[in-house]
């Protein structure tokens, strides 16, 4: 995978395998690391095993992450994975494999996955950083092989590298900002500045009704305060929640009048000493999804969180 003239590389690697996937791999961090640039490794458990298992002593220089863990939410991957990495080595290339999207990943999660993919694009623009994307190419669909060739400006697959006619990643942001389908027995409450705490007090009740409970009741009564109080300070003074059960987690959504303008919202790590302007941040941070819809008539987030 070759570096070119520009700052910021971001190629998707196709592999089917784990041969194909070492051999895609393995020689991008042994690069990185004979030049003494920082390498991380934000992957499923497996295959960090496997890269653990060929790197041998290499492996102790190289930065794993979890994906499964770190990156549930994948609204949390920019500023808490990548940037996290990026911006602790401000100073010459940095080289990471992010693979956010594997076999797995639920129809709710997979739209927010690809937001994330193209957003990166966005994210490190004129970074001296490098960021190979690996899908699994034979537990994937062809409609998750296509969207790659929308979020990635160059495609390596069996050790081919090609520029990708579709790549579009505006594009393909907007095609997944999608309304979200509410279930018709969700419980709603309407709030204003005077009844925000209600609201809260309202959504814990419902949550603790359909079993969250400890840590994870209090980070949805956080999320639910951050998004409430947004839609007060900027969706208009005013909005809606929803909260209601489904697989096994608690799911709760806001919606007011405002418009997200701003592609990153909610993905830029705070700033050392900025006061305001962390909610949607901390939401992400908190929960094991986060969906947006957003549009001239109006914003919905909704969060999922499981105990």
């Amino acid at each position: 995978m070759t570096h070119g003239a520009e700052s910021f590389v971001h190629p998707a690697l196709f592999y089917r395998g784990s041969q194909e996937y070492l051999a895609g791999t393995v020689p991008f961090i042994q690069e990185g690391l004979a030049a003494g640039e920082p390498v991380a490794v934000a992957a499923p458990g497996s295959n960090l095993e496997l890269l653990r298992a060929e790197l041998g002593e290499s492996a102790e220089a190289v930065r794993f992450i979890d994906m499964k863990e770190a990156g549930r939410n994948p609204g949390r991957i920019i500023p808490k994975v990548l940037r996290a990495f990026a911006d602790a080595h401000p100073t010459g290339r940095v080289r990471i494999i992010g693979e956010p999207i594997w076999p797995g990943r639920t129809p709710d999660e997979y739209p927010a996955c690809v937001q994330h993919e193209a957003l990166i694009n966005i994210a490190f623009r004129e970074r001296d950083v490098t960021i190979v994307c690996p899908y699994d190419a034979a537990g994937l669909d062809a409609a998750v092989l296509a969207d790659a060739y929308a979020t990635h400006p160059v495609v390596v697959d069996g050790g081919r590298e090609e520029h990708s006619d579709t790549y579009d990643p505006d594009r393909a942001v907007a095609a997944y900002n999608q309304p979200l389908a509410r279930p018709l027995r969700a419980h709603a409450f309407t709030f204003d500045a005077e009844r925000l705490p209600d609201a809260r007090d309202f959504a814990v009740e419902r949550a603790q009704h359909l079993g969250l409970a400890g840590k994870r009741l209090g980070d949805f009564a956080l999320a639910v305060a951050e998004l409430t109080t947004n839609s007060v300070v900027h969706g208009g003074g005013s909005g809606s929640l929803w909260v209601w059960g489904e697989g096994g987690q608690v799911l709760c959504e806001v919606r007011d009048s405002g418009q997200l303008t701003d592609p990153l919202a909610g993905r830029r790590p705070p700033l050392r000493d900025q006061l305001g302007g962390r909610g949607l941040l901390m939401v992400n941070y908190l929960t094991d999804l986060v969906r947006v819809h957003t549009s001239p008539e109006g914003t919905a987030i909704r969060f999922h969180l499981g105990n």
